[in-house]
C-alpha cells in the first residue's frame, strides 16, 4: 500500500514539480542570454528598437515553454496529448488559410526588424511616396511626407524600398559668374570660402570641394561645389553654402549674372 502511495506521489506531485522547476531554470537561463545580447553594441539598430525585439522574443519563448509544460504535465496525468495536438493542428491550418495576409504581414515585419532594412526615423521611398518612417510594426508601417501626409502600408507590400539613410548624402551647389570675371580670383575666393565653411557646418561628413568649371552657359560660367554630409541633410548644407557664396562674392566684388532688359527711348 505504501509503495502505491509512493508511486502516486512521484507520478502526480514530484514529476510535475520537476517539470516546472526545469522550465523555470531554462527560462531564466534564456533570459540571461537575451540580456547579454542586449548589451552588445550594434551599428544600425538603436537601443530602443533592439530592446523591443528582444522583449518580444523573450515573451514568445515564455509562452512556448509554458505550452510545453502544460502538455508534459497533462501527459503525466494520463491525458492523451496527441489528440490535443492534432486538434490544434487542424485549428491552426484553418486559421492559417483564413489569415494568410495577416501572417504575411507579420513575417515581413519580423524580416524588416531583424534584417534592419529601415527603422523609425529613416527617410524611405515606397511606390513613389517619399517620407519619414514614424511607426514600424509587425503588421503595418507608417510613413509621413514632409508636407504632413501619412501613408500606412502593409508590410507584405514592402517589396521594393529606397532607404535614403543608409549612406551619406551629397550636397551639390552650382553658381554662375559673369564671363568678364577674373577666373583665378573667383577660384581663390571660392576655395577660401570652402575652407572657412568647413569648420562652421556641423552636418558635414567630409571635405567641401570646388570641382571647377561645370559648364559655359548663355549668361555666364558655372562653377560646382560638392560636400558629403549626413543623410538627408544635403538641402540644409546647400542653403548654407549658397548664402556663404553670395556673401563672398559681394565682399570681393564678383558679379553674379542675371537677365537684364535694356530699353532705348528716342525723342521724336
Amino acid at each position: 500500500m505504501e509503495t502505491l502511495k509512493e508511486v502516486v506521489l512521484i507520478k502526480e506531485v514530484i514529476e510535475p514539480s520537476l517539470i516546472i522547476i526545469c522550465s523555470i531554470v531554462i527560462y531564466i537561463t534564456i533570459g540571461k542570454i537575451i540580456k547579454h545580447f542586449s548589451k552588445i553594441p550594434a551599428k544600425r539598430v538603436d537601443q530602443k528598437k533592439r530592446q523591443t525585439i528582444l522583449t518580444v522574443l523573450k515573451s514568445v519563448i515564455k509562452y512556448i515553454i509554458l505550452s510545453i509544460d502544460i502538455l508534459l504535465i497533462l501527459n503525466v496525468y494520463g491525458i492523451d496529448t496527441k489528440a490535443i495536438l492534432a486538434s490544434f493542428g487542424v485549428i491552426g491550418a484553418v486559421l492559417g488559410l483564413a489569415m494568410q495576409d495577416l501572417l504575411k504581414d507579420i513575417i515581413s515585419g519580423i524580416s524588416i526588424l531583424f534584417e534592419d532594412q529601415f527603422r523609425v526615423g529613416d527617410w524611405i521611398e515606397v511606390g513613389g511616396f517619399k517620407g519619414e518612417v514614424i511607426s514600424l510594426g509587425l503588421k503595418t508601417t507608417r510613413i509621413q511626407a514632409y508636407t504632413g501626409e501619412t501613408k500606412i502600408v502593409s508590410n507584405r507590400t514592402l517589396t521594393e524600398v529606397t532607404n535614403f539613410n543608409m549612406h551619406s548624402s551629397m550636397a551639390i551647389v552650382d553658381m554662375q559668374v559673369a564671363y568678364e570675371s577674373n577666373l583665378e580670383k573667383v577660384e581663390k575666393v571660392l576655395s577660401q570660402m570652402c575652407a572657412e565653411e568647413q569648420e562652421k557646418i556641423p552636418m558635414l561628413k567630409g571635405k567641401i570641394e570646388l570641382l571647377g568649371v561645370q559648364s559655359l552657359g548663355e549668361n555666364g560660367i558655372t562653377y560646382r561645389i560638392v560636400a558629403p554630409c549626413k543623410s538627408m541633410e544635403q538641402y540644409g548644407v546647400e542653403r548654407l553654402l549658397r548664402r556663404a557664396i553670395k556673401q563672398a562674392f559681394d565682399t570681393n566684388h564678383i558679379t553674379i549674372p542675371y537677365p537684364q532688359v535694356v530699353i532705348h527711348s528716342e525723342r521724336i
